[in-house]
Order: C-alpha cells, then sequence, then structure tokens
C-alpha cells in the first residue's frame, strides 16, 4: 500500500519562492524536492492565486470557504424550523376547525 506523502505549509511556500522568486526551473527543483512536477505547478498556481490563505492545512479551510460552510448550516437550520413552523400551522389549523 502506497501512503501519500503530506507537505506542510512553509515546504509548499519555500518550494514556491524558489520557483517564483529565485527563478529555479520548476522541473529543477521537483526533481530536487522528489515533488511532482504537476503538483508543484499547482501549488505554485494557488500560491498565485492567493498568497496569504494559500495551504491553510491541518483540516483549516480559507475564509470564504468557511464562510460558505456556516452559511449552509445556517440555511440547514433555518429549513428545519421553517418545516416545523408549517406543520405546526398546520395542525393548529385543523383544531380551530
Amino acid at each position: 500500500m502506497v501512503t501519500r506523502r503530506k507537505f506542510g505549509r512553509e515546504f509548499k511556500l519555500e518550494a514556491v519562492n524558489l520557483v517564483t522568486v529565485r527563478g529555479v526551473a520548476l522541473a529543477q527543483v521537483a526533481r530536487d524536492l522528489d515533488v511532482h512536477e504537476s503538483v508543484l505547478r499547482r501549488w505554485v498556481k494557488e500560491s498565485n492565486s492567493d498568497p496569504a490563505h494559500a495551504f491553510p492545512g491541518g483540516g483549516n479551510m480559507k475564509p470564504e470557504l468557511a464562510e460558505i460552510a456556516q452559511l449552509k448550516k445556517e440555511v440547514a437550520k433555518l429549513r428545519m424550523e421553517r418545516d416545523l413552523l408549517k406543520k405546526a400551522a398546520a395542525y393548529f389549523a385543523k383544531e380551530s376547525i
């Protein structure tokens, strides 16, 4: 069984730094660090798109994704409350007839 390697935020940032700041060829950095080129290319792309929040790691989400997850939970809760109120209204409407 092949285990998946995990790389920390600092490792990824340093690898991206080698490519973007120091100008070392992506293929060379990938060989030196024993990382596939496509993985390193994805790290560079992710770092360029949002440098402050790139590679949150440890189960953490980017702020936008965390907010979306929180809003989805809130929507689910509000739907449950709405359905409960609909059922209660229907129940009390039957009793008043």
